[in-house]
């Protein structure tokens, strides 16, 4: 093998683990607390944190976040033993619970789609669970021992926060050794020792690519002893191999060489990811990319990446669709030295069962600070239509008048980036059928 050939190789271990090793960083960032801490966004393992309102411009934990719905969030560690689930009764309000696996692929998921307004109470059990459910509680099964469970619970502001922070306070993590069927018999540890050194405050994002090739694949092989890759893995894995990834492996007795070839093929990483999603977004519609088949990769690793660090937290197609677009109708970049608007005609708006919201993000794939702390506009925005059914979104840095503003969804100066969010899509949007209108440049 040329050395060429070996660094290529190592840029494509380098991407294969990448959601195993963002979830590591991701896990140490947002557990590193004593106990629970909804301001911080934080809490201990196996721990629900409840974020009381929508994330704001100072959110970095996690890329592309959203607006439309409170979080909640609970890092999970089911090497021990299973945890139970119990959830409240939504009513009628759009909810969801998806179970990330440490391979960032959507392992179960309950919600309004699949349960109606409520459901459970559910065992999550990992790998090493193989006993049954005990009665009363139905099993959701994990891959990995390392899980990121995030509900969601559809918000129409700020008036409507209250409410659902009552649902928060009944969706909760019981240790199976501590289940009596009644989960206020329950009460989680607020002394839990944190790691000394732990960083709570660097994004993960830049954890993970300051990590030299040595750091990162020592840590992915450490975590794929109790995160198994998926059998169909197994012909990469036999490739990986022969540079010393592999669960379990020690790199001490890697010769300098072999340990560089290691660092090149981290180092290449961050801008492979780049590329690959500058070419995943080439094939538009109407200036709209969508990214489908996400929350369940099987060997397509470069997708599984991408999506790890531009959308980490996907969810299904069935339950989400995100079309993203980076340029307008002319193929142009998006940039807020100029102004576009999005015009959906009478009886065209995005098809939905849930809801559906216009996100900004700027170049780091972060929410844009603007003066009205607004970083989403939808269906639930209180949207003034045009006097023939139309609907008009003003996409701008500076406002674009009273009278508009309630259709104003601001962007920063520079570049920028938005996506079109549909929970529970219809068909037509699932299938392509229905696709958005172009984001047309209107100075």
């Amino acid at each position: 093998m040329t050395d060429e050939s070996r660094e290529k190789l190592a840029t494509e271990a380098w991407l294969y683990g990448y959601p195993l090793v963002t979830a590591a960083m991701t896990k140490a960032v947002m557990t590193a607390v004593a106990a629970r801490d909804d301001a911080r966004r934080k809490a201990p393992v196996n721990q629900f944190c409840y974020m009381r309102g929508t994330p704001d411009a100072s959110f970095t934990e996690v890329v592309s976040p959203n607006a439309d719905t409170l979080y909640s969030s609970a890092w999970l560690d089911l090497s021990e033993q299973p945890l139970v689930l119990t959830l409240p009764d939504f009513g009628d309000r759009f909810w969801m619970v998806p179970i990330l696996d440490a391979w960032s692929n959507v392992c179960a998921v309950v919600g309004r789609r699949k349960n109606g307004s409520s459901a459970g109470p559910f065992l999550i059990a990992g790998p090493s669970w193989s006993g049954p459910a005990p009665a009363g509680l139905t099993l959701l099964k994990s891959p990995t021992a390392v899980n990121w469970t995030i509900p969601r619970y559809a918000t129409s502001g700020p008036s409507d926060w209250s409410a659902v922070n009552r649902l928060q306070d009944g969706t909760r993590l019981i240790p199976l050794s501590e289940w009596t069927g009644d989960p206020d018999d329950y009460t989680p540890p607020v002394d839990v020792p944190v790691p000394d050194g732990a960083d709570a405050v660097t994004p993960p994002v830049d954890r993970v690519h300051a990590l030299s090739g040595r750091e990162y694949f020592t840590l992915l092989n450490r975590m794929m002893v109790d995160n198994p890759p998926a059998p169909a893995d197994a012909p990469y894995l036999g490739k990986f191999a022969k540079l010393g990834i592999a669960p379990g492996a020690s790199l001490e007795d890697l010769s300098p060489e072999e340990l560089s070839t290691l660092d090149e093929g981290a180092r290449k990483g961050p801008e492979t990811l780049r590329a690959l999603l500058a070419e995943a977004e080439s094939a538009k519609d109407r200036g709209w990319a969508v990214h489908r088949g996400l929350g369940d990769y099987g060997t397509d690793f470069a997708k599984r990446a991408v999506i790890t660090r531009f959308g980490y937290g996907a969810n299904l197609d069935a339950d989400a669709l995100y079309p993203h677009a980076t340029t307008d109708a002319e193929g142009r970049p998006l940039d807020g030295a100029h102004t576009y608007v999005l015009h959906f005609d009478a009886g065209d708006t995005p098809p939905v069962d849930g809801f559906w919201s216009l996100t900004m993000m700027n170049e780091r794939q972060f929410f844009v600070d603007n003066p009205l702390n607004r970083y989403a506009i939808g269906d639930r925005s209180h949207l003034r239509t045009n006097p023939d059914g139309s609907l008009d979104i003003y996409v701008q840095h500076a406002s674009p008048g009273p009278d508009r503003e309630s259709n104003w969804l601001p962007a920063p100066e520079g570049s920028f980036n938005v996506f079109l969010r549909l929970y529970w899509p219809h068909q037509p949007a699932l299938t392509g059928d229905w696709t958005p209108p172009a984001l047309q440049r209107t100075s």
